[in-house]
């Protein structure tokens, strides 16, 4: 997550303090952000963190009923509230929405589910969007340190998946795809070169996100340093010891001596430490 230049950030924020409910955590993200001169059709998406959902859909249903679809808001936030829990990743959108002379999108999650999937990978939805630079706007719950244990289980999980040998873009944008792995909208519907073209217009991003835990490895001896051109290339030293690291460091991927349960209750705990949930 990276801090947003303070005339960026008003401009960004601008939903926030004219059009919805106050929120706990904000960020956004999506490709008309990679431009200097993003078009003027183009989205911008936000994902919303909020303690109570049911309280929060309720009040922006009489803030903004047009912002969904007639028959959820005749059903209203209870129904709402359960259609995030119980179907999908636990995020509700609502698409589409004219403010001002811009689109955005904005989804909805309960601050605890956002704490959880980034620490657990529960559903590796939030989890993945974080792994990628976004603009981050609120964080009243510290959202963006403990996304560093998110960023450490990304970076252990992609140096198994690539070559011995690889560079700084490589790494990056193995990241990247870690989210998109069994989406089957990259087979139909997406972007077959969105990856190249979020690392690309992100890269500095990418360095300011990551460029601390690679220094981490180096100085482990789990990865040596050699140059490819104008980028930094790697070698891995110790597959195994990387494999150690990723069951250390993501019990949700690799079972290591505990059952699945007990991997989420020693995230709850980790939470807790936190002061993300009670």
């Amino acid at each position: 997550m990276r801090p947003v230049e303070a005339a960026r950030a008003v401009e960004l924020a601008g939903p926030l303090g004219e059009l919805l409910p106050p929120v706990d955590f904000c960020c956004a993200y999506g490709s008309t952000l990679l431009h200097a001169r993003p078009d003027a059709a183009s989205m911008v998406d936000y994902i919303l963190g909020v303690s109570d959902p049911l309280q929060w859909h309720s009040e922006n249903l009489e803030r903004n009923p047009t912002h969904y679809s007639g028959w959820m808001a005749r059903l209203g936030g209870s129904a709402i509230t359960r259609l995030a829990d119980n179907v999908g990743v636990g995020v509700y959108f609502n698409p589409f929405v004219e403010w001002r002379d811009k689109r955005i999108k904005y989804g909805v999650v309960r601050m605890k589910d956002l704490a959880m999937d980034v620490l657990t990978w529960d559903r590796f939805y939030l989890s993945g969007r974080l792994q990628k630079p976004v603009n981050l706007l609120v964080d009243n719950w510290d959202i963006s340190k403990v996304n560093t244990i998110n960023l450490k289980m990304a970076t252990s999980a992609s140096l198994l998946l690539l070559p011995a040998d690889f560079t700084e873009y490589d790494l990056y944008a193995q990241i990247c795809s870690l989210s998109y792995m069994g989406d089957l909208r990259m087979l139909f519907a997406e972007d077959k070169n969105k990856v190249k073209k979020i690392v690309e217009g992100s890269f500095q991003s990418f360095q300011l996100m990551y460029r601390p835990l690679i220094q981490e490895y180096i100085a482990e001896g789990l990865l040596r340093t050699s140059s490819c051109g104008q980028q930094k290339a790697f070698q891995q030293v110790i597959i195994t010891e990387i494999v150690v690291h990723l069951q250390q460091t993501n019990c949700s991927l690799i079972s290591h001596g505990q059952s699945k349960g007990e991997c989420k209750e020693d995230s709850r705990q980790t939470a807790r430490r936190c002061q993300l949930v009670p």
